[in-house]
């Protein structure tokens, strides 16, 4: 059975060429994709993630509110008991800012201009390492 990615844009930012773009290289690369649109809530993106059962969430964020969107993310699917479903970043990242995302529980992050097969790869590392340690636990 493919992974399931939840590919979401949180916030007031509208550009989703981008999700797009993504979502379709993961599809194409055997994974079921669910997109959420844009200007998704916090709230929204978590119980979404809860309820597809996806191994892993995708913020496409270009509005510069990276690090508090994915903190709150993060500490969202924590509190709705999904700690297991791993977060990704994408969009337009200062380099500088790579570390903070990833101090606020991103698993990998993605600035713009990161090769689609980079982040094909990762996205097949992450949630075969998630399926691994769920049929584990099963």
């Amino acid at each position: 059975m493919p992974a399931r990615v939840l590919v979401a844009k949180p916030g007031l930012d509208g550009h989703d060429r981008g999700a797009k773009i993504v979502a379709r290289a993961l599809r194409d690369a055997g994974f079921e994709v669910v997109f959420t649109g844009i200007r998704r809530r916090v709230d929204d993106i978590v119980a979404t993630a809860v309820q597809e059962d996806v191994a892993l969430v995708g913020l496409s964020i270009l509005s510069g509110a990276h690090v508090a969107l994915t903190r709150r993310i993060v500490e969202g699917l924590r509190a709705a008991g999904a700690e297991d479903i791993g977060v990704v970043v994408g969009g337009t990242i200062p380099a500088a800012d790579v570390p903070r995302l990833r101090a606020a529980g991103a698993d990998a992050v993605y600035p713009t201009g990161t090769p689609l097969d980079e982040i094909v790869a990762d996205i097949r590392k992450l949630t075969a390492s998630a399926s691994a340690s769920s049929s584990a636990s099963d």
